[in-house]
C-alpha cells in the first residue's frame, strides 16, 4: 500500500547561499563559462577539450571537465541510445555544468549531443555569455577512418542501430561561437583557438 504519494516540485524550496557565483568568480580571477564541444562521434572533442582544459590549468585557472563516456559510467549509467535517452543525457549533463558554473568554474563538455534542442535548452539554463558552442567540423568520412572505438564499423554491420551520422541524426550547430575544421588543422592548434577565444572576449583574467 502507497502511504503518500512521490511529491517533487510542491515542496521543494531553493535555499539560499552565503556565496554567490560572483564571489566565487572573482577568488578564481575568471569569468565562468560552459566550453560546449559537439560534433560527430570521433570528431575530436574529447582530444581538443583535453588540451584546451591543460592550457588553461597551466595558466592557473579552475576547471572541469564533463566527458560522455565518463559519466556513462556513473551518473548516466541508467541510460541508453534511444533519441528520449539521449535528450535525458544532455539534460543531466547540462544541469551539473550550471552548477560547476555556479561555482565558478570553466566547465568542459565534450558530447556529441546530436540534438539543436537539446543544446539550446542547456543554453538557456545560464545567464548570457555563459554558454560556448564549439562546433568540432569533422566530416564523417573522416570520422570513419579514425574510428577510434570501432563504433562506424559496428554500425555498417548492424552492431549500433543508433550510431549518430549513421543510423541516428546530427543537427549540425546554426551559429556556434567557434568552429573548428579538423581536416584544415591539427588538435593542438585548434585548442589554442579555444584559448584566444577566452582571452579575447574576456573570460580568463590575469592572476
Amino acid at each position: 500500500m502507497i502511504a503518500f504519494a512521490l511529491r517533487r516540485a510542491t515542496n521543494v524550496h531553493r535555499e539560499p547561499l552565503a556565496v554567490d557565483k560572483a564571489a566565487r568568480s572573482r577568488l578564481k580571477h575568471q569569468r565562468p563559462c560552459i566550453l560546449w564541444f559537439t560534433g560527430l562521434p570521433a570528431s575530436g572533442k574529447s582530444t581538443i577539450a583535453r588540451l584546451v582544459e591543460q592550457r588553461l590549468a597551466a595558466a592557473g585557472h579552475h576547471t572541469y571537465m564533463l566527458d560522455g563516456d565518463n559519466l556513462r559510467h556513473g551518473l548516466n549509467r541508467d541510460l541508453g541510445f534511444t533519441d528520449a535517452d539521449r535528450v535525458e543525457n544532455i539534460r543531466r549533463v547540462g544541469e551539473v555544468a550550471k552548477v560547476f558554473v555556479d561555482a565558478g568554474l570553466i566547465v568542459l563538455c565534450a558530447f556529441i549531443s546530436p540534438f539543436g534542442a537539446e543544446r539550446k535548452a542547456i543554453r538557456e539554463l545560464v545567464e548570457a555569455g555563459e554558454f560556448i558552442e564549439i562546433f568540432v567540423d569533422t566530416p564523417i568520412e573522416e570520422c570513419e577512418k579514425r574510428d577510434p572505438k570501432g563504433l562506424y564499423a559496428k554500425a555498417r554491420a548492424g552492431a549500433i542501430p543508433n550510431l549518430t551520422g549513421i543510423g541516428s541524426p546530427y543537427d549540425i550547430p546554426d551559429s556556434p561561437e567557434i568552429t573548428l575544421r579538423t581536416t584544415q588543422s591539427a588538435a593542438l592548434p585548434l585548442a589554442d583557438e579555444v584559448i584566444a577565444f577566452l582571452n579575447k572576449s574576456g573570460y580568463l583574467r590575469q592572476q
